[in-house]
């Protein structure tokens, strides 16, 4: 009988320090912080013109990317790297890259981030950055 006390002692103890080692390693969930660089002026005089899209600081990974022009969503000229991971913390970029014709006839660009099913964009509008 007390041999059977103790295996169930044995048996009660792992399952608790499964808990333990398990809860931790979830983390809470961080929104990445997104911003958006439009081109330079030097870019803009070229052939193309890039946005990029930074998204840093969050957890859990998984963060996904899209771009809008105008509000139609744009897949061509669209490169996102893969998440860097550094400190339990991910990163990532996407670069919209325009023709000039495009870039011209353009007025609104939109980076759409969705992490953890919660949407966030940042934009960037033309006409009111022109002074």
């Amino acid at each position: 009988m007390q041999g059977k006390r103790v295996l169930e002692l044995q048996c009660v103890f792992l399952v608790f320090v499964n808990v333990l080692c398990l809860s931790p390693a979830a983390g809470p969930t961080v929104k990445p912080s997104v911003s958006l660089l439009p081109p330079s002026s030097l870019q803009i005089s070229g052939d193309s013109a890039a946005l990029l899209c930074l998204l840093s600081s969050y957890s859990p990974q998984g963060a996904l990317v899209s771009w809008t022009l105008d509000g139609s969503e744009v897949t061509e000229g669209v490169q996102t790297s893969a998440e860097s991971e550094r400190d339990g913390r991910y990163s990532r970029s996407s670069v919209l890259t325009l023709s000039k014709a495009r870039w011209e006839t353009g007025e609104l660009y939109v980076c759409k981030v969705t992490h953890e099913g919660a949407p966030q964009e940042a934009s960037f509008h033309k006409t009111q950055s022109q002074c």
